[in-house]
């Protein structure tokens, strides 16, 4: 079994290599995004990313920085078959899963403006935001010196294997297939 954990920037395409790796590899999809807004919405809380930020930290506060993350990797352990958790957004939850020699971290990140166009494409309930609200986001979880907030250039720089995705949909496929290569060469 391999759990792969997923992080990098907004909109760099994270989701569409979810889709890739369950639609032709079988892997099973936990995600965090998924994991908090059913908690918001049994709580009556509207679902966007402020909301889904402040109760990700206030999670994290209460249990731990790895909290949210362990819970989904038991559900994970639990289906005997390769796993991805998307989208890991602090060291303390890449610690809590490096100690499963199953797991391997990628990174996927983006050109600032071709994530921003992107994310406005999906129009989800997160990204219908102007560039500078999108920067100002991203910015807001890059760094952080609290365990229990995004840093995600540290988880980044963390990763196993790093994809930049700024072409086409068939290259972001054949980068994550050699990815695959990749996992695949380290366990033998």
């Amino acid at each position: 079994m391999i759990i792969i954990g997923i992080t990098g920037t907004l909109g760099a395409g994270k989701g569409t290599v979810v889709e890739f790796l369950t639609r032709y590899y079988g892997f099973v999809h936990f995600s965090v995004r998924a994991f908090i807004s059913r908690e918001l919405e049994h709580r009556g809380i509207p679902v966007n990313r402020d909301t889904l930020t402040a109760l990700a930290n206030e999670m994290r506060a209460k249990n731990s920085p790895s909290y949210i993350i362990e819970e989904l990797f038991i559900e994970a352990a639990q289906q005997d078959k390769n796993c991805i958790i998307e989208s890991i957004r602090t060291p303390g939850e890449i610690e809590a899963l490096r100690s499963n020699p199953a797991f391997f971290l990628l990174a996927v990140d983006a050109d600032p403006r071709i994530r921003f166009n992107r994310v406005r494409k999906r129009n989800s309930e997160t990204d219908k935001v102007s560039f500078t609200t999108f920067i100002n986001n991203e910015q807001r979880e890059m760094h952080s010196n609290d365990p229990n907030k995004q840093n995600l250039a540290e988880c980044i720089r963390q990763a196993d294997y790093v994809i930049e995705n700024n072409g086409s949909l068939e290259e972001l496929h054949e980068k994550t297939a050699d990815f695959l290569k990749f996992i695949k060469h380290r366990n033998h």
